[in-house]
């Protein structure tokens, strides 16, 4: 982390209780277009509709229709929760001979996978999986929704016709990731000038540069008229596996006419006098799960035991996984292209909702007869044979994604996080301070975290007070650093929280763009 950061500066964020509905996004426009639906009459899962729609064409980089995810539902009246699966597969097309190992040591993304030859699980056509979250969007407004799919679509493609706005954050990210988009000619269209640099405004001019979303605005304008299914069984569809396919990717119109997202029992657990609700499978639920198992372990009387605690529970959890789900090894430090909200209703219903293109920009191609920019969910698999997660063709990917729900006395919450591997820490986290520590939502997300994804560092807020680093460093290698903008040293969730019959929400503090929005407009 730079030195030249400031450490005076302080940053927070409101938290209005309200007995009307909450949606916590990483985008607030995102998240007004979800309290939008709620204050028309949608239920929870409306509004999760609308603000996935259009957050996939707000932050594309993060997620979008041709990614996927892993939803968390809360019904009120049945007391019930509900897990959605709708990750990805791995095209039946694949070919594991064509990602051949290059003997160059680890590759430097997300994973400590062994380098493939040219990077190909990883960026480009091949790296692409088959998307699932428009699937899993209309299954659960299938069963739960109560406005026309239409209109909850209609949002997205009003910002799509738009085109989004380049502001100083989002033109750090294209900046990012500028020389992999040039790549692509169509995700050099899209997101460069020139094909060749970063779209930006000068330095202190108002952001007026926009992105031409027009293909994006079609595309999303289909999935209204023909509903969710036409991203797998119409010409959308076909015409996105024809243009992965011309470009040397595996996708095909029979990958995506057999993708089902599945409803099912979710991973259900107490601890201590609380009770969480996770997604099970191949997800960071049973990892969250047995985190807190072993958590259960530690009496937490204080800030420094619950660290203690989180710090002993993760470091056994990523064992487990990274042994029995996954390949061994350190994680480099990358950032993850993933986005969280979370959304309550006035009736107690709740969703939380993680959807991913997995890398930032994901594969960094553009399909051109849709719009869309497609996900690299082929990087989720090791490219090495005989390993728990090996890459084969037709299997469902290694996710990272936590949503979770949570109930602690009268408080029953929706968290969630994007940010990689960072993802379950975070959420374990938060978990903790209000299940050990009685905190309140704002409370929860303003205080300092702390980061164990596996690798043989433990990350932690320089803030924390001195007591809690030192009885962390005695049992792990503690390196410290401050909670910023950019890059992400710990992850990014959204969160909301009903106490009764009062609702909040919030988003991590340092998201520029991550809000809160209420069904009941706050005088002004």
């Amino acid at each position: 982390m730079s030195s030249s950061l400031s450490r005076s500066m302080q940053t927070r964020k409101t938290v209005i209780k309200t007995k009307g509905g909450v949606v916590a996004a990483q985008h607030r426009l995102a998240a007004e277009a979800g309290a939008e639906v709620l204050r028309a009459g949608g239920d929870a899962v409306d509004a999760a509709v609308a603000t996935s729609f259009v957050i996939g064409v707000l932050e594309p980089w993060m997620s979008g229709p041709a990614g996927g995810g892993a939803m968390m539902l809360w019904r009120a009246d049945e007391e019930k929760a509900v897990a959605v699966n709708h990750g990805m597969r791995s095209p039946a097309g694949l070919r594991i001979e064509d990602f051949p190992l290059s003997g160059a040591g680890i590759a430097g993304d997300l994973f400590p996978w062994e380098e493939v030859t040219g990077n190909v699980n990883v960026q480009g056509a091949k790296a692409i999986a088959v998307p699932g979250v428009v699937d899993g969007l209309g299954q659960v407004h299938e069963r739960f929704g109560r406005m026309a799919w239409r209109e909850l679509v209609a949002p997205a493609i009003d910002h799509a016709g738009k085109g989004m706005l380049v502001d100083w954050y989002a033109a750090l990210c294209i900046a990012s990731c500028t020389r992999m988009l040039g790549q692509d000619k169509d995700a050099a269209a899209l997101f460069l000038e020139d094909g060749q640099w970063p779209t930006i405004s000068g330095w202190t001019a108002m952001a007026e540069k926009r992105l031409n979303q027009s293909r994006m605005a079609d595309s999303l304008d289909i999935i209204a008229r023909d509903g969710a299914r036409a991203l797998y069984d119409g010409d959308l569809g076909a015409a996105m596996a024809h243009d992965v396919q011309d470009k040397g990717g595996y996708l095909s119109h029979d990958d995506l006419r057999s993708y089902r997202a599945s409803m099912q029992e979710p991973l259900s657990f107490s601890y201590r006098d609380a009770r969480f609700d996770v997604m099970g499978g191949l997800t960071a639920g049973p990892t969250f799960a047995h985190a807190f198992a072993e958590m259960e372990r530690y009496k937490i009387e204080s800030d420094a035991d619950a660290f203690a605690a989180c710090s002993a529970g993760l470091k056994s959890a990523y064992q487990d996984r990274l042994g029995s789900m996954g390949h061994d090894g350190e994680i480099p430090a990358a950032p993850g292209s993933t986005t969280h909200f979370s959304v309550v209703d006035s009736a107690g219903n709740m969703v939380a909702q993680t959807q991913t293109l997995l890398s930032i920009f994901g594969s960094r191609v553009v399909s051109p007869s849709t719009g869309f920019l497609m996900n690299n969910g082929i990087m989720w698999f090791d490219p090495v044979q005989g390993r728990p997660n090996s890459l084969a063709p037709g299997k469902p990917c290694l996710m990272n994604v936590c949503p979770a729900i949570g109930t602690s006395g009268r408080r029953r919450f929706a968290f969630g996080a994007s940010g990689g591997r960072k993802i379950v820490s975070a959420v374990t986290q938060l978990s903790s301070f209000v299940a050990d520590l009685g905190m309140d939502i704002e409370a929860a997300f303003h205080h300092p975290r702390i980061d164990v994804s596996g690798g043989p560092k433990l990350v932690a807020d320089e803030t924390l007070a001195p007591d809690i680093l030192d009885r962390l460093r005695g049992d792990n290698d503690v390196v410290t650093t401050a909670r910023s903008v950019f890059p992400y040293a710990f992850a990014c969730p959204a969160g909301v929280m009903r106490d009764g019959d009062m609702n909040t929400g919030c988003t991590e503090i340092m998201s520029p763009w991550g809000d809160t929005a209420l069904e009941i407009k706050e005088p002004s």
